[in-house]
């Protein structure tokens, strides 16, 4: 059986499409190479790498939106320059790019909207990645409460669904969100 290998575009192309010097786009290839030596990651690849940051949850079903969110092409697979692109927006991205890539990770159907069940969804599945040992202990009815709250919050024309400028007009009305935006600016 022959592996195919997947080899990245040149390091001057994502260095100009992305927010890392050449250097920087050197080591994260040696580390993603280190963990897909085949050059692409697939969905359960990503599961299993994924889940060994939440040892006590399931993460399995954010992994997959996640999986999605950096699988642009929807090929199946995440190569590196997908990886590194995405890297890029959520760590030294504008925050108009943070909150867009955010409200496309939301945004499950791709339909141009976050509608309950979605976010119901994304909130379900993390509380599942972050498991039963959170404190203080969750509420069953927790995430239909988070919904309705996100639901209050961002939906300003009480439609029913949350569009990408009332997502980010709400997120940047938030110190709280702001804040959390900045968190990873320094990474790498």
């Amino acid at each position: 059986m022959t592996i195919v290998c997947h080899r990245p575009e040149g390091l001057d192309q994502l260095e100009a499409q992305t927010n890392f010097s050449k250097r920087e786009l050197q080591v994260l290839y040696r580390g993603f190479k280190n963990e897909c030596p085949s050059g692409v990651v697939n969905e359960e690849t990503f599961k299993q790498i994924y889940s060994q940051f939440f040892p006590h949850g399931d993460a399995s079903t954010y992994a997959h939106y996640l999986f999605n969110a950096f699988d642009t092409g929807h090929t199946g697979s995440i190569k590196f320059e997908d990886f590194v692109t995405a890297l890029s927006i959520l760590l030294r991205g504008s925050v108009t790019e943070k909150l867009q890539w955010t409200f496309n990770l939301y945004d499950i159907n791709r339909d141009g909207y976050i509608n309950k069940e979605e976010m119901t969804d994304i909130v379900r599945a993390i509380y599942d990645m972050m498991g039963k040992y959170t404190y203080p202990v969750l509420k069953t009815d927790a995430p239909k409460q988070h919904v309705d709250a996100f639901f209050q919050k961002m939906d300003k024309n009480r439609d029913g669904v949350v569009t990408l400028d009332e997502f980010i007009f709400s997120c940047q009305e938030d110190e709280n969100i702001m804040r959390s935006l900045q968190l990873f600016e320094n990474v790498i």
